[in-house]
């Protein structure tokens, strides 16, 4: 048989992403480009399900429209299940209270789960299997250094999550270039 599981697309200024319910919760949020990574948690958890395309599965497109559309509690608001071990479903519920506009550190959220800070990669590679992106805000866990480090969905999108939200970030450095010309 397998699990019935509900799915939605919606376009935002980050690209598409894929929206995932089992009709009551939202149990997966990633990334068009990614879908082999999302098939690949879904046959892990479920083993066997069934795909139904349908708008608005529990109510997440429309949070995640008005999430992006400004409205930055909007996803607060959404019931989710990502499964994972218990130490995931630990750092994944410190990164839900986390409050918008504000970052913490990987060994900062270690801490927060009763942690040593040395834990941080721990917490890291947790949040890196972290099936909900953006509504199981991984994105506002930074470097200790006040830098962006690490997201699946890559840190051009990081950024903008975090500006979207209020984040004020340091410039992005001028990279390099060896080619440069010398005048004389």
């Amino acid at each position: 048989m397998g699990q019935d599981l509900y799915a939605d697309r919606l376009d935002t200024p980050i690209g598409t992403i894929l929206i995932i319910s089992d009709g009551a919760r939202l149990i997966a949020l990633d990334y068009r480009g990614y879908d082999h990574r999302m098939n690949a948690f879904l046959a892990a958890r479920f083993g066997a399900y069934r795909m139904h395309a349908a708008g608005d599965p529990g109510g997440a497109t429309t949070m995640l429209r008005a999430y992006f559309a400004g409205d930055i509690g909007a996803i607060d608001r959404l019931a989710v299940d990502g499964g994972g071990t218990p130490f995931q479903q630990s750092a994944w519920a410190e990164l839900r209270r986390i409050p918008a506009g504000t970052t913490i550190s990987y060994g900062e959220q270690a801490r927060r789960i009763g942690l040593p800070v040395a834990a941080a990669r721990a917490v890291g590679h947790a949040n890196s299997q972290n099936p909900l992106a953006i509504v199981v805000p991984c994105h506002r866990v930074i470097g200790a250094d006040a830098t962006l480090t690490g997201y699946a969905g890559g840190l051009h999108r990081k950024r903008w999550l975090l500006e979207h939200e209020g984040v004020r970030l340091r410039p992005e450095p001028i990279p390099k270039n060896d080619h440069q010309l010398t005048l004389l």
